[in-house]
C-alpha cells in the first residue's frame, strides 16, 4: 500500500491499525520526501516492520493535539523538523521572520520556539510513562551543554529540558532501528546505553568508567575557558572510528552520556534509504493552503552524497553528518532521476545533484574508511592534506549519465562546490563540464571573506585560492564562448573580523564594481567552532584569544560596509571608516567609498552579474595607504 503514513486515528483505521508502534511528532508540515529527515526515519522504521503515525505541527497549546493518533505501543519520536526552530523563526538580529517555508502556505507561527522541548513536555503532560526519543538537527546539536544565542547563555543538554529518554543524534538511520528493535524486544528505554549515535541521562556514572569526563555544567557556567575546553573535546570525538564515550555532570544525580557517533552508511545502505516508497511530495491535505513552499527547492533535485570534510568552522556538519563522505551509487541516482522525469510538473531541468558539498564523491582518503577522520588536522584547511584523494572522475561520470537521460534538457549543480578542492585537481575536466553544462547563468560560491586573518577563523582557504579559481573559471568560460557569471557569498561579523577587515572586504568589492544583494551576518548556532569563539572569545583549537564583534551597532557597520553603495548605509559606513582609521576612503577620488557631502561613490554599480569583467583584476590588497590621522575615540582593539 503506497500512501502517506497515517496522520490521525481515521487514517490508522483505514490501514486496519488499532495502535501505532511509534507516533512521530514533527515541527514541519508532513512532506514525504527523502530530503526531509522525518520522512526518511519514518520510512526506515516502516521498512523494518514498524507502524508509524505522524503528527505534523500539533497545536502545542492544546493537550488533545498530541492524542490524535493515540498512545503508541513503543514510544513517541520527536523532531523540530528539517530546520532548527529558532533559526526558522528568527533572523541573526533576533527579529521574527515573516514566513516559514516548511509550513503550509508559508505561514509563520505553526510551531513553537524550542519545538523539541515544548513537544516533549506536552507529551509528558498527557502520557506519563511512554518512551520519548528525540532527533533531528535541533536535538542533535544540543545533545550536550551548549551556548544559546537567543538567550545569550549556556543551556543544559536538551535531554534535561525536554525530559526525553534518549537522543538519536546525527542522521539516525542506524540508531533509530536499533532503538526500535530494543524496545520491541522488551528492553526498557532506561537500559538503552549501548547504541552508537545516541545520548542519554544516567544516575550511575560509575557504570561508564571508560567515558571521558567533560567539565561539569557548573564548571563551564563559571569559566568560559572550561567551556571551550569541553567543546574541543566534543569536537575531537565526532568520528565513529576514533570517538570515545563522553559524560557530562549536571548535579550529583544527573549525568548525560554521549556514545560515539553511528557508523556512516555504506553505498548499499544509502541506496536502500532513497529507494523507499516515498510519496515525494507534501500531504494532500495541504493543497487547500497552497502546498508547502519548501518542496519547490528540492522536488527536482537529487541527493548524491552526505557528510563533508570541508571543515568550515561556522558549519555544524561535523557534529551532525560527520566528515566522512557517504555516497549513493550511480544506479540509485539514475533511477530516482527517471522518477523525476515522469512527474507531470517536470520541465526537463534537474535543479541540483549534490549534497552538503556537491563535488565530494568519495572519502577524503583511504584511511578514513578504517580509521576515520583525523582528530588533529583538517583535510582541506589550511591547505589540502598530502593524503587527500582529489578526483572529480566519478562525479563527472554521474553528471554525464544524467545529461543523457531522455526528457532531461539540463542538469544543474546548485549545491555549494569547494573551489579549493576543484583547484587541487590537476584534471580540469570537471571545471570544463561545470561551465559548459551545469551552471544556470551564474555559479554560487562561498569565499566568505577576503582577509586571510578572517578566513583562518572561518576555516576557509586563503583568498589567493579564490582568486586563482576566479581566473580559471573566467578563462574557461571565455574559451567556451560562454557568458557565465559568479556570485560570491560573503559573511560579516565572524569572530576574528575587525573593522579593518570589514573595510578591506569593502575595498575588494569596490574594485570589482559589485554590491551584493544579500549579506549573511554570522549566526551563532549550537555546536560549531565559530559559536564557541563567539561565546568564549577563545579559539578552542589553540585557546588563543579571538576578537569577537558582538555589539549590534558594530555588526551593523560591518554589514553596511559590504553594501556601502546603498545610500541608506551612508552614516554607518562613514562611522565605520572613521572608527577603522580609514578616512582616506572618504573623498571624491575614484578609490573612495563615500563622499564627504553625504553621497556614495559609484551608486550605479550593478549586483551579481556586473563584476565578472573585474573579478580577476584585484585581490583587495591594492590601494593600501597610510592612515591620515588617528581619531581620539578609536577603540583600543583597532
Amino acid at each position: 500500500m503506497k500512501d502517506f503514513l497515517p496522520i490521525n486515528s481515521e487514517d490508522m483505521r483505514k490501514r486496519g491499525w488499532e495502535q501505532a508502534d511509534f507516533v512521530y511528532v514533527i515541527g514541519d508540515a508532513y512532506v514525504d520526501h527523502p530530503s526531509f529527515g522525518p520522512a526518511i526515519i519514518s520510512r526506515i522504521l516502516e521498512a523494518h516492520g514498524y507502524k508509524v503515525a505522524i503528527i505534523p505541527q500539533p497545536d502545542w497549546k492544546d493537550d488533545n493535539s498530541i492524542t490524535i493518533c493515540g498512545r503508541p505501543r513503543l514510544g513517541f519520536l520527536v523532531s523540530a523538523g528539517n530546520m532548527d526552530s529558532m533559526v526558522n523563526h528568527y533572523t541573526v538580529s533576533k527579529k521574527r521572520r515573516a514566513t516559514d517555508a516548511f509550513t503550509p502556505g508559508g505561514v509563520m507561527g505553526k510551531r513553537p520556539d524550542n519545538a523539541v522541548v515544548v513537544y516533549c513536555n506536552l507529551i509528558r503532560k498527557v502520557y506519563k510513562n511512554v518512551p520519548v526519543i528525540i532527533g533531528g538537527i535541533e536535538a542533535s546539536l544540543r545533545r550536550l551543554a551548549h551556548y544559546d544565542y537567543w538567550t545569550d547563555k549556556l543551556k543544559h543538554s536538551i535531554l534535561m529540558d525536554s525530559h526525553a529518554d534518549i537522543i538519536s543524534y546525527g542522521m539516525g538511520e542506524h540508531s533509530i532501528v536499533e532503538i526500535a528493535d530494543a524496545l520491541d524486544s522488551g528492553i526498557d528505554v532506561s537500559d538503552l546505553s549501548f547504541i552508537m549515535g545516541t545520548a542519554f541521562l544516567t544516575r550511575h556514572p560509575e557504570n561508564f568508567p571508560d567515558a571521558i569526563k567533560l567539565p561539569s555544567f557548573d564548571e563551564i557556567s563559571k569559566d568560559k575557558r572550561k567551556f571551550a575546553e569541553s567543546f574541543y573535546i566534543q569536537y575531537c570525538n565526532t568520528d565513529p572510528y576514533s570517538g570515545k564515550q563522553l559524560i557530562e555532570k549536571y548535579n550529583d544525580y544527573q549525568y548525560v552520556v554521549q556514545n560515539p557517533p553511528a557508523y556512516p552508511l555504506t553505498t548499499m545502505e544509502m541506496d536502500d534509504v532513497y529507494a523507499l516508497p516515498y510519496m515525494r511530495t507534501y500531504h494532500y491535505s495541504y493543497e487547500k493552503d497552497g502546498g508547502v513552499p519548501a518542496i519547490s527547492e528540492i522536488k527536482f533535485s537529487l541527493v548524491s552524497n552526505r557528510g563533508c570534510f570541508g571543515g568550515c568552522n561556522f558549519c555544524a556538519l561535523t557534529f551532525h553528518q560527520g566528515r566522512i563522505i557517504q555516497v549513493r551509487s550511480h544506479e540509485s541516482i539514475i533511477e530516482e532521476a527517471k522518477l523525476l522525469t515522469e512527474d507531470k510538473d517536470f520541465k526537463g531541468y534537474i535543479h541540483d545533484v549534490g549534497g552538503p558539498t556537491a563535488n565530494f564523491r568519495q572519502p577524503a582518503c583511504k584511511k578514513q574508511l578504517t580509521k576515520g577522520a583525523c582528530t588533529n588536522k583538517q583535510c582541506l584547511f589550511p591547505t589540502p592534506c598530502k593524503n587527500l584523494n582529489v578526483s572529480h572522475e566519478d562525479y563527472v561520470a554521474l553528471l554525464r549519465k544524467l545529461r543523457a537521460l531522455p526528457k532531461v534538457k539540463k542538469v544543474f549543480v546548485r549545491s555549494g562546490i569547494r573551489f579549493d578542492y576543484l583547484m587541487a585537481d590537476k584534471d580540469k575536466t570537471f571545471l570544463t563540464e561545470l561551465c559548459k553544462y551545469h551552471v544556470s547563468g551564474q555559479l554560487k560560491v562561498a569565499p566568505e571573506h577576503v582577509s586571510n586573518d578572517v578566513l583562518n577563523m572561518l576555516g576557509k582557504p586563503k583568498h589567493e585560492v579564490f582568486l586563482e579559481f576566479t581566473k580559471a573559471y573566467k578563462k574557461e568560460n571565455e574559451r567556451l564562448g560562454l557568458d557565465r557569471y559568479m556570485v560570491p557569498y560573503l559573511m560579516s561579523s565572524h569572530p576574528g573580523c575587525t573593522m579593518r577587515d570589514a573595510v578591506k572586504l569593502a575595498e575588494y568589492l569596490r574594485d570589482l564594481g559589485y554590491m551584493p544583494e544579500q549579506v549573511q551576518d554570522f549566526y551563532p548556532t549550537p555546536s560549531t567552532i565559530s559559536t564557541c569563539m563567539y561565546y568564549t572569545g577563545l579559539d578552542p583549537r589553540t585557546m588563543k584569544e579571538v576578537y569577537v564583534p558582538k555589539n549590534p551597532h558594530e555588526k551593523a557597520m560591518q554589514r553596511a560596509l559590504i553594501q556601502y553603495r546603498n545610500p541608506k548605509n551612508y552614516a554607518l559606513v562613514k562611522e565605520a571608516l572613521i572608527l577603522a582609521g580609514r578616512e582616506d576612503l572618504i573623498g571624491f577620488e575614484k578609490r573612495c567609498l563615500i563622499r564627504p557631502d553625504g553621497r556614495v561613490n559609484n551608486p550605479s554599480a550593478k549586483n551579481d552579474n556586473a563584476f565578472q569583467k573585474n573579478l580577476v583584476k584585484s585581490s583587495g590588497d591594492k590601494n593600501k595607504t597610510k592612515k591620515k590621522r588617528i581619531i581620539r575615540n578609536v577603540h583600543k582593539k583597532y
